[in-house]
């Protein structure tokens, strides 16, 4: 199958599906001539975007990607904020929320690809992924400090999972805007590539990914985040509902078949 782009009305996003059976979706952000500040009208059409790639039983890996050759996403519209009464600014909020939510509960595996600036609602997209890959001239960080506000899109409980609390409290607290290399080394970011180069691996990750059972992956998905942050013996119990829910499924029927005839598998998907 030819990678296949999805657009309707003007939008400030693209969709394109990628190789046989088009089960890769890559998710491009597209507002180049701000950087791809996240908008009010822009946060609703990542929430729309997002419900509609969770409800699509045919995708099984979802990959964000920027059009802009400089900046991933520089996080939110403060130009449209400077104009916000605080009534306006708190009717934003759970757009915004839905927005980075849309992201982080993907019920596949999510790889963003940062080239560029990546910073605070930017690198909240990125943290809401499951895995980053960045290139080398990449700049990441959440300085929302700064400016009179905090990290508000997941990013003091997503970055601090991620690194520790000393870790993520000093590049938050300093508001720090770190090298792509830096970032590598702290484990912000997962994989780090030559500059130009992060979509074309995200999207070959992900396409590895879209290869095994979807089933399989996206149950192995949700049991490592419901069992991320309770004590061990629940995180089995978690794993074991998983397990039970992948079992009986077509899939590891198929699964099971496919390596006994030595043949690729032909994923039913349920």
């Amino acid at each position: 199958m030819s990678d296949a782009t999805t657009r309707g009305a003007p939008t400030m996003l693209q969709i394109t599906r990628h190789g046989e059976g088009g089960h890769v979706a890559e998710l491009v952000l597209d507002r180049p001539e701000a950087m791809n500040a996240i908008s009010t009208a822009f946060a609703e059409e990542i929430t729309a975007a997002t419900s509609a790639l969770a409800a699509d039983p045919s995708v099984r890996a979802v990959v964000v990607t920027s059009t802009h050759p400089r900046a991933f996403c520089v996080g939110a519209d403060l130009k449209e904020r400077n104009s916000f009464t605080d009534a306006d600014l708190m009717r934003q909020r759970p757009l915004t929320q839905q927005a980075y939510g849309g992201v982080l509960n993907l019920p596949v595996p999510a790889f963003a690809a940062v080239e560029g600036f990546a910073l605070g609602g930017g690198l909240e997209i990125a943290l809401s992924c499951d895995v980053i890959v960045a290139g080398e001239g990449a700049l990441v960080g959440l300085p929302e400090v700064s400016v009179g506000v905090i990290p508000g899109g997941g990013g003091t409980q997503l970055l601090t999972r991620r690194i520790g609390w000393s870790r993520a409290a000093k590049a938050i607290f300093t508001a720090a805007k770190l090298p792509a290399a830096e970032a590598f080394e702290l484990g912000i970011v997962d994989e780090l590539v030559s500059p130009g180069t992060a979509r074309d691996r995200a999207l070959e990750l992900a396409t590895v990914v879209a290869g095994h059972s979807p089933v399989g992956v996206r149950s192995a998905k949700r049991a490592m985040r419901l069992g991320a942050d309770v004590d061990l013996q629940t995180g089995l119990q978690v794993e074991d509902a998983c397990w039970r829910a992948t079992a009986f499924s077509a899939d590891r029927a198929e699964g099971v078949a496919a390596f006994a005839e030595k043949r690729p598998p032909n994923w039913p998907g349920h």
